[in-house]
């Protein structure tokens, strides 16, 4: 049995996390790191210093699961490398416990509720698109050039203009000019 490891986090200078390490010890952590940064801040350097202690047996427990992800999709993902590399994943508010098949189940509700929303969004996407295309409307970024301004650069460089002169009077970057010129 390996070592139980606590991450503690809070958002802004004027949190406390003293709440959050009292139960994390109570919990039998041997060691907690902290951070103070935003949930949806990648740069988590505890975060990562914690992560480079975990070997297979451990156990990566949270006072709660929002202390851990930024979102749904990302707390799964993590859970699933750290359950890849061995480690177990507890969150103590919410009575999950990867090492667990309890928690295991739930761990697995969470993903497929998870997976349901994905696909959702998937389908109103489409949805919304076929109902925009059907009104006549085209998704996707506009146009750089319009048919106008590709003749007035055609003609400009069949006279001899420089590209660097043309891109100048048509106001679109040289790669742009290049893949309209084509």
């Amino acid at each position: 049995m390996g070592e139980l490891l606590g991450y503690a986090r809070v958002s802004t200078t004027e949190q406390s996390v003293d709440a959050q390490r009292d139960a994390l010890t109570a919990a039998g952590c041997a060691r907690v790191w902290v951070e103070t940064a935003s949930g949806a801040t990648t740069s988590r350097p505890e975060l990562s210093d914690l992560f480079s202690h975990l070997r297979s047996g451990d156990t990566l427990v949270v006072w709660r699961l929002d202390r851990l992800g930024r979102s749904l999709p990302h707390l799964l993902q993590t859970v699933e490398d750290l359950e890849s590399d061995g480690v177990g994943f507890r969150s103590l508010t919410e009575s999950i416990d990867t090492t667990t098949s309890g928690g295991k189940l739930i761990y697995s509700i969470f993903g497929a509720l998870a997976e349901f929303e994905r696909n959702l969004i998937r389908e109103r996407t489409q949805l919304g698109l076929a109902s925009a295309r059907a009104q006549g409307r085209l998704g996707g970024r506009p146009r750089a050039m319009s048919d106008a301004k590709i003749k007035q650069a055609r003609r400009m460089r069949a006279g001899g203009m420089s590209l660097a002169d043309i891109r100048d009077v048509v106001g679109v970057s040289r790669s742009t000019l290049y893949r309209y010129l084509k």
